[in-house]
Parts: C-alpha cells; structure tokens; sequence
C-alpha cells in the first residue's frame, strides 16, 4: 500500500474521513474519562512552522504528549529550509529522523513536494489552499451538536480562501450543498469550484445565501500575509459580517463555525462570539481530538505498511 499523506480532504475516502470524525468523538471521551491514550511511545512528530499559530501548534503538541510520543517545533529560522535547501533535500533528511510530519506553510506546492520526497506520513497543517485538519474539527462539532451532515445546506460568507476551498472539498465528501457569498472578486478558485458544480454555488448575496441554511461559516477577510491589505478589504467586505441579522434567515436551529482567531466586529458580530451556546470554543477544543484521530490512523497505516 502507499505511503498515507494528509494534504487535503480527498487523500481520505469519505468512509474513512467519517472513521476518523468517529474517532475523534470517541478519544474526546477518552480525553475527559482520562483514559490513557498512549498508544505510540517513542514517536515523533515533527512540526514544520513557516506560519506561525496558537491553535495548531498547541494542539499538535498536545495531542503527540497525550498519545505517548513527543513533537518538536522547527520555525524556518530553525531549520536549513529557511536558509534555501531544497524541499526535497529536507524532507528525506527530516522524515528519516522522526514518524510522522505536520507542515503549515505558504504555497501548497511546497507541501507537495514535501510529501513527496518523505517516507513517513505527512499532514497538511495549512497552506495558502487548504486547511483540511480544521475541518475535520469543523465536521467533528456539527456531528457532536446534529448528527450527520450529509444532505444539509451549508454557507460560507466572507473570502473564498483556503478554509472556503477546503468546505468545497468537504460538501464533496461528507455529500452536502455549499453556498459560497463572497464579494467580487475574492470567489475561490474557478477550477475547484467548477469542478463540485453539482454540490457548490458562488455568489454575491449572503443574506441569498444564508436563507434556509443549517450552518454558517466565515474567517476573517485578511488572512495571514495580508495584513497590508485589511483596511482595504474591510472595505470591500462591508455587508459581509455573520451576525444575528444574518442568522435569522438561516434555519431556527442553524449553527455558525469560525476557524478563529477573529477580530469581533468585522467578519463575526461580538455578539454572536460571546454568545452562551456559540460552538465556536468546541469547535476549536476539537482541533485536538480530530488530529490526535488523524495521526493515529496515519501512524497504524504507515505501521500496517512496514
């Protein structure tokens, strides 16, 4: 069998996505029960940073303690990738030394290459086209909270970046419609969305778009890198805040998800942010558990394999 990478939701045949959403449920239980999980002593997983994180790292390095293994943090200034070695020259170098390789980078084609030239699992920890762990996350909260979510209408309002293309590759897998309202100019890419034409609409109209809708979805409009650009784009994303107004035309038991972090205000209300039954605090808890599933369904794998 090949070597296993997680660099985006369609690695993972959508039976084997909602293996690691069960999972992730039943190790969260675990977590609470505090059962011991320590199922790979002496692994390592190794942290590739070029974009720097609260939720990824500490969840990453968390959950490696809590299955029994260690993770080592490498910034670019840590590592000769930040001096100009190849992508490939470092992954052959890395994988042989640690068990399994999380990377949050720039451009996707970086991980690619990664991956590979690694001969041990690597996960996509983000890129400037993905974020498929946060969805596992995101998928895992909805499960917790309505059941499944094959069947149900999802919206996304804001920019069609990489969280928006990687709910794009999740109405394909996890089978439900996506709404996608971005203002013009800022729509996901033409391929991707082509290509899912059957489950995925974009447009211009959120409040069009979140009317009916069973879950609401946003990010900030500036995402890392483009701090020069936030006075401008707050401008052009004006109308495109998720709030309570918004979520009236939304179904009566319609949830909203942010893949934090968030400036209250803009593209979220403080209002629905510090609301009591918000989900978006789980949401985040749940990075943990939905990653600690997805490494240890790579590590069985790759171990199946040897």
């Amino acid at each position: 069998m090949a070597l296993r990478h997680f660099l985006s939701l369609l690695d993972l045949s959508p039976a084997e996505l909602q293996t690691v959403i069960d999972r992730a449920i039943e190790m969260k239980a675990e977590h609470y029960a505090r059962r011991d999980q320590q199922q790979f002593p002496g692994h390592v997983l190794g942290m590739i940073f070029d974009k720097a994180s609260t939720r990824t790292r500490v969840s990453f390095e968390a959950g490696m303690a809590q299955l029994g293994g260690h993770a080592m943090f490498l910034a670019p200034t840590d590592t000769q990738l930040g001096r100009g070695e190849p992508v490939e020259d470092s992954a052959r170098v890395i994988s042989s030394m640690v068990d399994i390789v999380m990377i949050r980078t720039f451009g996707h084609d970086i991980i690619e290459r990664f991956a590979a030239h690694s001969s041990v699992p690597v996960i996509n920890a983000l890129t400037d086209s993905f974020h498929p762990c946060q969805l596992l996350a995101d998928i895992q909260t909805w499960q917790e909270h309505r059941g499944s979510i094959a069947g149900k209408v999802v919206t996304w309002v804001g920019d069609g970046n990489n969280m928006c293309q990687s709910y794009i590759n999740a109405a394909r897998q996890f089978d439900f419609e996506l709404r996608v309202a971005c203002p013009p100019g800022f729509e996901p890419d033409a391929e991707l969305v082509a290509a899912n034409a059957s489950r995925v609409s974009v447009g211009n109209d959120p409040h069009a778009a979140a009317k009916g809708a069973d879950l609401v979805v946003t990010d900030v409009w500036a995402s890392m890198g483009q701090e020069s650009e936030q006075d401008e784009r707050a401008e052009q994303f004006t109308g495109f805040q998720v709030n309570r107004e918004l979520m009236d035309l939304a179904a009566p038991d319609a949830l909203y998800m942010h893949c934090l972090p968030a400036h209250r205000g803009e593209e979220i209300s403080a209002e629905l942010m510090d609301a009591p039954d918000t989900v978006i605090w789980q949401e985040a808890e749940n990075r943990l558990h939905a990653q600690k599933a997805l490494m240890e369904f790579l590590l069985l794998a790759h171990q199946s394999d040897a």
